[in-house]
């Protein structure tokens, strides 16, 4: 069975089980405790050496970072649960490009957004607004696209779902909650396929830390 080490406040724990439960493939979940420095020790980082989570164990198969987790099982295990890689060159071509769109187009800019609105405070610390509304404004040019495109297609790469559209969710559903939902709600296309994604059960099992 596939152990999979993470955090519960972890964005790419989340994606890890959330491909785990779509995917239908049973796994351990044993909890790092960040908050104690458990991800810095050395048992943990002989596995993980840059001291992050999550990393998972497949019957002594070693593999960290959690885009390269994803795909890995969902490779292994083809025939069961959702097939969200294509397999037909053109198909995985489109795949390619979403996964391409979502990494460069999305989550480069989300992610320091919710650092700043999310976790700095939490830190007692500032959020740089000034830097906010830079982000902002260049996501929202992207999710412009983001909305013709969906307007073309149910998903990003197709009518089919695919990693790429479900690696939007852990940071998409904590960007939408700290007050971001105006930017889905006003594109008519992109509000679709989040509510669409957002609400797949694999991802209501774990979006809130619930392995």
């Amino acid at each position: 069975m596939v152990k999979l080490y993470g955090y519960p406040l972890s964005t790419c724990t989340r994606l890890v089980a959330l491909i785990c439960r779509e995917k239908n493939i049973p796994y351990e979940y044993i909890n790092i405790d960040m908050a104690k420095g458990e991800h810095n020790t050395p048992a943990f980082t002989a596995n993980q050496p840059f001291g992050q989570v999550p990393y998972i164990d497949d019957d002594g198969f070693i593999l960290y970072e959690s885009r390269a987790i994803a795909r890995y099982l969902i490779k292994k295990y083809p025939n069961q649960g959702t097939p969200l890689i294509p397999s037909d060159p053109k198909s995985e071509a489109l795949f390619e490009q979403a996964a391409s769109i979502e990494a460069f187009n999305f989550t480069t800019f989300v992610t320091p957004i919710v650092v700043e609105k999310v976790l700095q405070p939490r830190l007692g610390l500032q959020t740089n607004e000034e830097r906010v509304s830079e982000l902002l404004g260049l996501l929202q040019s992207n999710l412009n696209a983001y909305d013709v495109i969906l307007g073309k297609q149910k998903y990003l790469a197709g009518d089919s779902v695919t990693l790429a559209d479900l690696s939007h969710l852990p940071h998409g559903t904590v960007f939408y909650g700290a007050g971001f939902h105006d930017v889905f709600e006003s594109r008519p296309n992109l509000a679709r396929w989040w509510k669409d994604i957002s609400n797949r059960p694999a991802w209501l099992a774990v979006k809130d830390g619930a392995f």
